[in-house]
């Protein structure tokens, strides 16, 4: 049986453009969930294997390496991390609302310096506690945000069926500072990473 990846790079051969929701819709089923299907998409692009671009409509995406843009579509996105690091944490709210919404969620957001919960999720009895930070404008900055978020999470976890997730562009420093927070902590807390891309791609890792 072929995989969720080579059927995935099969259907955007056969159908350049496709965008997540659509080739999960195809591959998967329509009642089902997108997570697994952009985490493929995104996997591949950074591999070089696929392109993801807005189409003319807006929406991004996915191609073939090589593909014409379509008329009227808009320029191809600029490399992750040339891109990610100039996300605001507004910026980051807004793609993960998408994100959450295509996936059938029910989303409370915080703008801004607005106090409270950055984001909370809820789908059917299900809730999803998210806590959010932008770029930052240096590598001590971005330290501080990582372990200060991760404090605020802590600080909100009084429901024990909710999940619990910090979201932060998908960058180097942050991936490699996720990364370094040992194992043990991680599974006792549930705690998960949400890397997101300027595309809209969402990564979660726990």
């Amino acid at each position: 049986m072929s995989t969720l990846r080579e059927r995935f790079v099969t259907a955007v051969a056969e159908s350049a453009g496709l965008t997540d929701r659509e080739l999960t819709d195809r591959l998967l089923g329509a009642s089902v969930g997108q997570q697994a299907v952009n985490q493929v998409a995104w996997a591949l692009a950074v591999q070089g294997r696929i392109t993801r671009r807005p189409r003319a409509d807006g929406k991004t995406g996915n191609y073939p390496v090589g593909a014409p843009a379509p008329d009227g579509a808009p320029a191809p996105l600029p490399s992750v991390e040339a891109d990610s690091s100039v996300l605001s944490e507004d910026d980051v709210k807004r793609r993960l609302k998408d994100w959450l919404e295509a996936d059938g969620w029910q989303i409370e957001v915080k703008w801004g310096r607005d106090p409270g919960i950055d984001i909370q999720a809820k789908r059917g009895s299900e809730v999803w506690i998210v806590e959010a930070k932008g770029c930052g404008s240096l590598n001590a900055m971005r330290v501080n945000y990582f372990l200060g978020m991760l404090g605020e999470t802590l600080q909100r976890m009084d429901n024990p069926a909710a999940r619990y997730s910090i979201a932060l562009p998908d960058m180097k420093q942050y991936r490699g500072l996720w990364a370094r927070l040992p194992q043990l902590a991680k599974s006792r807390t549930q705690i998960s990473a949400l890397f997101v891309a300027p595309d809209g791609g969402v990564t979660e890792v726990s």
